[in-house]
């Protein structure tokens, strides 16, 4: 079945329960935000992917001048709506490509090591180590030891050719419709706009003037004796 197909069989009930995931998960959101606070520590290299040109954030209206911890709450909360639509399409209509998924599912259960696994949505996809210091080396890192658990798990069996083509043609048809669901899910976070910008306004703005006023202050002052200013 295709995207469009699947869509006409579900029918308006699926546009429902989407809007209420939506609009749950801003709900979700708008509950975490008053606590969220700048962050302190050395700022990361690199981009976050998930991130980094969403069309979920262009819908929420969270651009570039939202800081990243505020977007990504965000971001995280729908992809999990998008996730769970597809896996539910995929259940009901690609079983090649399901049988794989639970086989990796199982494979995962395995392993010894899963620091990834049931993290707040504030922090899923996020890199588990800070970037790397060269002047103070990691003796390890989470990422390496959770890539040893994974290591020394037995390789997959090879598939043949008509099950690798196959399983492309179901991976195809998944794509399409995360596709589908994504561009369903932006246009039902679009009327969340207001809201959503009204939350940063109260609970994330004020936060980011209050930094940039100390940071100003220390610019005047770089030798305060109060020692609130850089030293010299």
């Amino acid at each position: 079945m295709s995207a469009a197909g699947a869509r006409a069989h579900y029918g308006g009930g699926v546009e429902r329960s989407l809007e209420t995931q939506v609009n749950q998960a801003v709900e979700a959101w708008m509950r975490w935000l008053p606590r969220w606070q700048p962050a302190t520590h050395r700022g990361r290299v690199a981009v976050c992917r998930r991130c980094l040109g969403s069309p979920v954030l262009a819908a929420a209206g969270l651009g570039a001048d939202v800081p990243h911890g505020v977007q990504h709450g965000m971001s995280t909360r729908i992809k999990t709506i998008i996730d769970h639509a597809v896996a539910d399409y995929t259940a009901r209509n690609l079983p090649m490509l399901q049988s794989e998924l639970d086989e990796q599912a199982e494979r995962n259960r395995a392993r010894s090591y899963r620091p990834a696994e049931d993290l707040p949505p504030e922090f899923e996809g996020l890199p588990l180590d800070p970037d790397p210091d060269p002047e103070a080396p990691f003796l390890f890192t989470i990422a390496g030891l959770a890539a040893e658990s994974a290591a020394a798990m037995p390789a997959l069996p090879p598939l043949s050719a008509e099950a690798k083509a196959a399983l492309r043609q179901e991976v195809a048809l998944a794509d399409e419709y995360a596709n589908l669901v994504g561009r369903e899910v932006c246009a039902l976070l679009e009327h969340h706009r207001e809201e959503i910008h009204a939350a940063v306004g109260r609970f994330v703005e004020p936060q980011i003037d209050a930094m940039l006023a100390d940071l100003a202050r220390a610019l005047d002052t770089p030798f305060d004796p109060d020692g609130h200013g850089f030293a010299p």
